[in-house]
């Protein structure tokens, strides 16, 4: 793969349940493009990932919790989903000041999935034209977000995608988006 990505540095924010594949596939694509990839989460140590919620997979090691890492040292955002994974971040304030500040400051930010569900938490949803785990159709909605059936959805530098099977779409966008990076002006 083009290493399109190097020199950018992406947090990737997730909590113990998140989806494997939704964490582990894009992870190696923004690498695999020269990306640094951080995973922040709301403890230090290890987080649990699953397959479908509810067979445990493997354990990832967290880079920083959400307390000590700051937005600005990061080119882009990305949010993989599961249903328990987004469930604790938006209940974490620390967690959705994180996400909030990615988008204030113009960055990038790539949510499939349930991932998505900070988007809503934090008022991101307002406004754009986005796409999620159709169980997220109607909170996204009530949100002021114009909800699509798509594999995935660029807006104003906020890409998202839909569930596991697009993997391959949502990488697709999230890379070139992150490649672009500032993202202000179309806010």
């Amino acid at each position: 793969m083009e290493q399109t990505l190097q020199g950018k540095t992406i947090a990737i924010l997730a909590a113990d349940g998140v989806e494997e594949v939704e964490l582990l596939k894009p992870r190696q694509a923004l690498e695999a493009a020269g990306a640094t990839t951080h995973l922040i989460s709301l403890k230090s140590g290890q987080i649990q990932s699953m397959e479908g919620d509810l067979t445990p997979k493997d354990r990832y090691d967290v880079d920083h919790t959400v307390t000590q890492a700051n937005p600005s040292d990061y080119d882009g955002l990305m949010l993989p989903g599961g249903t328990v994974n987004p469930d604790k971040l938006r209940l974490d304030a620390y967690a959705m000041q994180f996400v909030r500040a990615f988008y204030d400051h113009g960055h990038p930010i790539a949510a499939i999935c349930h991932g998505p569900w900070s988007l809503s938490e934090t008022g991101i949803a307002q406004g754009l034209r986005m796409t999620s785990w159709p169980s997220l159709k109607h909170e996204l909605t009530l949100a002021g977000a114009d909800w699509v059936d798509q594999p995935v959805v660029v807006d104003r530098g906020v890409i998202t995608s839909r569930k596991p099977d697009d993997i391959p779409a949502f990488i697709e966008k999230m890379i070139e988006e992150f490649q672009e990076g500032d993202h202000s002006s179309k806010r």
